[in-house]
């Protein structure tokens, strides 16, 4: 398929043609013809190394996209002639053979170094080409089997250089044999590791979310790689590794579901797998393929030895099992159970290295693996508990990586019968001052809220958690207290026991006539306001179920009734009123500033006058005499200063 034409301006156009030689095209047409001719009439395929090397020594984007079409098409009438087919031969088809392979193998490396290319039109145009080769090599390695019966298969080595190429990133051949450009631009292209993300999308929309056959090598293939790169020579690969795994989104629910493949002949349905019992007294390698050089022992097999598995799954508890680990290449690639045994290998794989670096960059990583574990890794691992330890050691991180981690615990306490006694005592410490000042603070909110809702948490825990709010919102901004009263109101309606710590009215700080005491102090100085004999809370408690707070009262929400801000004086009366009202919706006061709070208070309509704070007079504030008249001209000075015009 040819590549996608662009439009270049016309000063481009111009350059363009003036750079590109008619003869290296015509060249190259020639040498295409030459190779076809010699593999239809089986004579010397020499024509082949120089279409090889034109294409290597080009450094015009349209001479090279001519080159490598060129050798594409040429390469894909080699594969349909069987030349590169391992079947028996002389020792000169054998040399033959050889020899292609190795000018595949170069041609290859041309086309993984492309996928870094300056040039859009020649990374995916090189993308198609290396998977498109990758179907007729399969294709052919499957009819070429030694069996009488067809064996499906996937050429595995072929593979593995694209991989290399989607998760290494060498930098671009024609960069480096280029010398029109500027020495800064070369040097940000030898060093610049991470995939190109237009290479990254077409890759994962056309091939990785599409193929199933794809889908599996890839992850089998990428957990193989990470345990082999070079860490100091390519840092950038588990950030790539992650940009893929984080944009898969089609991942197989049902067995029904394995239905679309690359290579056609991987489609047909593999034999019945043998039960444990049958394959106890035999060799467990006879219906595998003999090992190649293309296609290597899995050691995946051995990584879910101790994982027991039966497809398609069976009501009848005794019916004999199948063991994964015994699966065959193809028996795998239609079993579910194999899929999510390469996808939780390669998490598993992936997931420590994201740790390793600067502080800064593990955090970025952290939370982009985060933000898909709950939805889019734990529902399609085998057993999402794998994954406990790597999630608790990113609490430690605080701030929304934190946040993300605990709702993952969440999720696996929830849904996956986890036992983390520690949990709320680690979300606890979350509540510091400084959670209601930072950017994330909605998001903790929600968070919070999904973590409290359960009506069998004891009140003790639930009384330190809406003290400790309560004592934060005495310094927080008008927009973070319009949460927490709301947040506070749905706990104490739905934890009936926490009532006391607002009908306890002997506990609110008052003056010398009985007025509440409303207290606005620093940061600095929030827990040093009141003697600890006045209140029996203990805020330097890291446990919540030992605050004391159950005795103590939420005198600090009751004080926000003289608060400033309109907003945040009427809200707090909520709670001297019934419980009758529903709760509130939480979603309506989490996305609250400065700005929204005044845009709705410049915005409101008034429907009443407000009442003047002095009844007018006649009496006259400032007088002044006039040297004229020798008498007093009244002059209302505030009236005249009061204008805006």
């Amino acid at each position: 398929m040819a590549p996608r034409p662009s439009l270049p301006s016309s000063l481009k156009k111009r350059k363009a043609a003036s750079n590109t030689s008619p003869d290296d095209a015509a060249k190259i047409q020639k040498l295409e013809e030459q190779v076809t001719t010699a593999v239809t009439s089986k004579t010397s395929l020499n024509p082949l190394t120089d279409l090889l090397e034109a294409a290597q020594n080009a450094t015009e984007p349209s001479i090279l996209t001519k080159a490598i079409y060129a050798l594409y098409r040429s390469y894909v009438v080699i594969i349909t002639n069987g030349l590169l087919s391992n079947i028996p031969a002389n020792e000169e088809a054998k040399a033959v053979r050889a020899w292609l392979n190795e000018r595949l193998h170069e041609y290859t490396e041309l086309l993984v170094g492309l996928l870094k290319d300056e040039d859009a039109t020649l990374r995916t145009s090189a993308l198609k080409i290396l998977l498109s080769i990758q179907k007729h090599l399969s294709s052919s390695l499957s009819k070429a089997s030694s069996s009488s019966a067809l064996r499906p298969q996937f050429h595995v080595s072929h593979f593995k250089q694209i991989l290399q190429g989607l998760i290494l990133c060498p930098p671009s051949p024609r960069g480096r044999a280029s010398n029109k450009r500027s020495k800064s631009e070369r040097l940000n292209s030898e060093h610049d590791g991470k995939v190109e993300a237009d290479v990254r999308d077409l890759f994962i929309e056309s091939y990785l979310s599409e193929h199933d056959d794809v889908r599996w090598f890839f992850l089998r293939e990428s957990a193989s790689l990470l345990a082999t790169y070079s860490k100091s020579e390519y840092p950038d690969v588990p950030d790539n590794l992650l940009s893929f795994l984080e944009r898969l989104t089609t991942f197989p629910t049902d067995s029904s579901e394995l239905n679309s493949w690359l290579v056609e002949e991987l489609g047909t349905r593999p034999p019945k797998a043998k039960t444990s019992s049958e394959s106890d007294d035999e060799d467990e390698n006879a219906d595998r393929p003999e090992k190649t050089a293309d296609a290597e022992e899995d050691d995946w097999r051995k990584f879910f030895e101790d994982e027991v598995v039966t497809e398609p799954k069976s009501s009848d508890p005794k019916k004999p099992s199948v063991r994964l680990h015994k699966l065959t290449v193809h028996q795998s690639l239609h079993s579910l159970s194999s899929h999510k045994a390469m996808f939780t290998r390669t998490w598993l794989t992936l997931l420590p290295l994201l740790s390793v670096g600067s502080s800064e960059n593990s955090k970025a990583l952290a939370a982009r693996a985060l933000n898909v574990m709950h939805g889019g890794v734990m529902p399609h691992l085998t057993r999402p508990v794998l994954v406990m330890d790597w999630i608790a050691s990113c609490v430690d991180y605080g701030g929304t990586v934190g946040l993300l981690a605990l709702n993952a615990l969440f999720i696996l306490i929830k849904d996956y019968n986890l036992d983390y006694p520690s949990f709320y005592t680690r979300l606890y410490a979350f509540l510091d001052r400084d959670v209601l000042h930072v950017k994330h603070r909605a998001r903790f909110f929600r968070l919070m809220e999904l973590f409290l809702s359960s009506t069998l948490l004891p009140a003790t825990l639930l009384a330190s958690f809406v003290k400790r709010l309560a004592r934060l919102s005495l310094n927080a901004p008008p927009a973070a207290i319009v949460m927490v009263i709301p947040f506070t109101y749905n706990i104490l309606k739905k934890h009936p026991a926490l009532m006391v710590m607002i009908h306890r009215a002997d506990d609110v700080p008052q003056d010398e006539q009985g007025a509440c005491i409303a207290l606005h102090y620093t940061r600095d100085r929030i827990d040093l306001w009141l003697p600890n004999s006045l209140d029996p809370f203990n805020p330097s408690e890291p446990n919540p179920t030992l605050t004391n707070a159950i005795e103590s009262s939420l005198w600090e929400l009751y004080s926000q009734r003289n608060h400033y801000h309109s907003a945040v004086s009427t809200l707090a009366r909520i709670f001297e009123e019934a419980f009758t009202k529903p709760n509130y919706s939480l979603e309506d006061f989490l996305d609250h500033t400065y700005t929204t709070l005044y845009e709705t208070e410049a915005k409101r309509k008034i429907k009443k006058e407000p009442a003047l704070a002095l009844e007018p007079t006649q009496r006259a504030w400032f007088v002044t005499p006039s040297p004229e008249t020798e008498s007093t001209v009244v002059l209302d000075r505030v009236d005249s200063v009061w204008s805006f015009s």
